[in-house]
């Protein structure tokens, strides 16, 4: 079965492999806007490793039983709306 093509960040060689907290170094938003919806947001990414052969594994079967688990309840939900 095919894998599914990795969405992680590579690691660089040389990085440490832990992840880096978020610090708070970014300037908090000042301009004396009231409307939270025009605020500015700085999120700070984090190096994640990659994943090994037997944690990709488990992972895309974990995926496929909750993909199934939605099929088996849009099921039920369509026989529970067409009985009388």
């Amino acid at each position: 079965m095919n894998k599914p093509p990795s969405r992680r960040k590579k690691v660089i060689p040389g990085a440490s492999g832990e992840p880096k907290p978020a610090t708070d170094s970014a300037p908090e938003n000042t301009s004396g806007q009231d409307n939270p919806a025009s605020a500015t947001i700085t999120v700070t990414a984090v190096e994640v490793k990659e994943l090994t052969e037997e944690e990709q594994s488990l992972r895309l079967h974990l995926e496929q039983r909750v993909e199934r688990a939605f099929l088996e309840a849009g099921q039920a939900l369509m026989e529970l709306r067409v009985r009388p």
